[in-house]
């Protein structure tokens, strides 16, 4: 008889307290404070990164390898993914949640320190190990601790804390970046950990105790040793990618040996032939975060090369695709939404789709820089829309056995997805003309067929998404 796990009923809300009260609620203001705070910080570093990376990689030399210090952390983060569900299993939230945090913050230092592209990519994999940890453990916390009818609010609120980091990140990144340094957006940050651990840690503990105790036990070695193939093939076939000559051939077979079978074994069987229901719901998610963060990870590096903007300039492009996705976000939790998921997740996709398309304009001269940061509004509510929509509807659709598997599967999808769109988008840069060193960091021009390859695909990948939405209803 199988075992089902604590995150497996938190999940479903069979162990989430009683249903009173709002989000900020005397019940749950402290967690729900803890949660937005550590978001804010990961969300600040994320918007911080895009826009201090051009700078980095030409001072560190390494606009070849642009791509792998995005990938770079997405891989790391799919493996630790999958450990942290297993902790969290077995263990609780509470350790997983702040070794994370730790963990994210020594990456932190190590990039900020490197001396060399190598370094500092290997600086935002150790990154990516703590962001791992961190996002799944706040899954487990909006299921343990919150009642099913406060979970949009919560995935609302992760959302929100994005709008902060958005506006003023790119600004204060960038004033860093040009007056003192672009190593300081990464040492600086580490700084910045102990409010969250302060806000969250005695109310989640109590919330942990609240809670049925945990089965405790080993964690399952199997499904941990599938996440790291994963990982190295991912990695395997990203650097083959980039070589793009006879020597990458072995990686490259060695790469997919690992990589798929770790897939079939990870995701929800009829996953990758998008089955109805909650098969196509985790591949819709590694589709929507794959295609618009690989895009999205080129907008500054393509507004510094091709418009001369500075990094702050550069970065701003983002901020409105992060406002909107709160605003998206938002909208999918007000009620009534739920009678219309499948819908909203299409427009979502339609969105983004329309949006990495229109950042593609900016390649014409004769478009104004403004034209990117008004189409990544367009992406940002559509990815508000649609990422917390699959959210929810997973929530809804896993049956008790499978909540916690799929929960996890979720953010694999999401973080597999990235991995392989951001690195088939280093790719199509290389393939275009843009890998060369001298050329794209001493402010030369880099070839506009560069970009323009990376945004036509990525576009084209959302409108596969759009096409896919209907099938993420069950059958009847």
């Amino acid at each position: 008889m199988a075992v089902m796990t604590a995150t497996d009923s938190a999940l479903l809300g069979q162990l989430a307290p009683p249903d009173q009260g709002g989000v900020l609620s005397a019940r749950y203001r402290a967690l729900t404070l803890g949660i937005v705070s550590v978001v804010l910080l990961l969300a600040f570093e994320a918007t911080a990164v895009n826009t201090a990376m051009p700078v980095a990689a030409r001072q560190l030399h390494g606009v070849g390898l642009y791509a792998f210090a995005f990938s770079g952390y997405f891989t790391s983060t799919l493996f630790a993914m999958v450990l942290s569900g297993e902790w969290c299993d077995r263990r609780g939230p509470v350790l997983p949640l702040f070794a994370g945090i730790g963990v994210f913050a020594g990456g932190l230092v190590v990039a900020g320190a490197a001396a060399d592209m190598w370094l500092f990519v290997s600086g935002r994999a150790i990154q990516g190990l703590g962001g791992g940890l961190v996002i799944v453990a706040l899954y487990v916390v909006a299921g343990r601790a919150f009642p099913e009818r406060l979970r949009p609010a919560v995935f609302a609120a992760f959302s929100a804390a994005w709008v902060l980091p958005s506006i003023i990140g790119p600004v204060v990144s960038g004033a860093v970046t040009q007056h003192l340094g672009w190593r300081w957006v990464f040492l600086a940050v580490p700084m910045l950990v102990v409010l969250p651990l302060a806000v969250m840690g005695p109310a989640l503990r109590r919330a942990e105790r609240e809670q049925e105790p945990l089965p405790g036990g080993a964690l399952n070695r199997r499904r941990i040793g599938l996440a790291a193939m994963a990982a190295l093939g991912a990695g395997l076939l990203q650097w083959a990618g980039e070589r793009r000559d006879l020597v990458a051939l072995l990686p490259a077979l060695v790469g997919l040996a690992l990589l798929v079978p770790a897939v079939l074994r990870l995701l929800p069987a009829g996953t990758l032939r998008a089955g109805r229901g909650l098969p196509t719901l985790i591949l819709l998610r590694g589709v929507a975060s794959g295609a618009f963060f690989a895009a999205e990870a080129f907008i500054p590096l393509m507004m510094v090369t091709q418009r001369h903007l500075s990094p702050t300039m550069a970065g701003l492009t983002l901020t409105s695709g992060g406002l909107s996705w709160s605003l998206g976000s938002w909208l999918q939790g007000r009620p009534g939404a739920d009678r219309h998921r499948e819908l909203l997740i299409r427009l979502g996709f339609l969105f983004t789709s329309v949006a990495v398309a229109g950042a593609a304009l900016v390649l014409l001269p004769a478009m104004p820089t403004w034209t990117a940061a008004v189409a990544w509004a367009f992406g940002g509510l559509g990815m508000g829309l649609l990422i917390a929509s699959i959210s929810v509807l997973m929530l809804k659709l896993s049956p008790p056995e499978a909540a916690g598997a799929n929960s996890a599967s979720l953010q694999v999808s999401d973080s597999l997805g990235t991995v392989l769109l951001v690195g088939l988008a280093g790719v199509l840069f290389a393939a275009g003309g843009g890998g060369a060193v001298t050329a794209a960091t001493a402010g030369a021009s880099v070839p506009g067929a560069a970009f323009g390859m990376i945004f036509v695909v990525m576009a084209a990948v959302s409108l596969g998404g759009a096409a896919l939405a209907g099938r993420v209803r069950p059958r009847d």
